[in-house]
């Protein structure tokens, strides 16, 4: 099962960089949840699936440029612990590189939740796994 929830994140991360926000929240759970209370900047907060598109067009709209690059998935039963590092590129130019770990959340081929920390050890420690 875990490995069935790796392609499923897999495939949500790779439709978030072609940009096509219908495959990216295909996966989603009626439930589905965006935890990103632990963000640096003006988009934190917790975001309901009826949300969730907004706060994607929002972001990607503020930006000239967006894409994630997982570094693993860690697989924890229903859980996806993914360390990405976000290439941004702004309107005016300037590229930013950050380095955050998700949390992904999956039960019965849906995503039910994606939680954002800053830390990966604070992530794996959610997901029940330890370095």
């Amino acid at each position: 099962m875990s490995e069935d929830n790796v392609e499923i994140v897999r495939a949500t991360i790779d439709a978030y960089n072609r940009g096509d926000l219908d495959a990216t929240l295909k996966d989603a759970a009626p439930e589905f949840e965006l935890d990103w209370t632990r963000a640096v900047g003006p988009q934190r907060g917790v975001y309901r699936l009826d949300q969730i598109r907004a706060f994607l067009v929002d972001f990607l709209e503020a930006f000239e440029a967006t894409r994630v690059e997982p570094d693993e998935f860690i697989e924890a039963g229903d859980h996806v612990v993914v360390p990405q590092t976000g290439y941004i590129r702004g309107r005016n130019g300037i590229e930013v590189t950050a380095r955050v770990t998700l949390v992904w959340t999956i039960r019965d081929d849906a995503i039910e939740r994606v939680c954002m920390y800053q830390e990966r050890q604070e992530a794996l420690e959610a997901a029940g796994l330890s370095e």
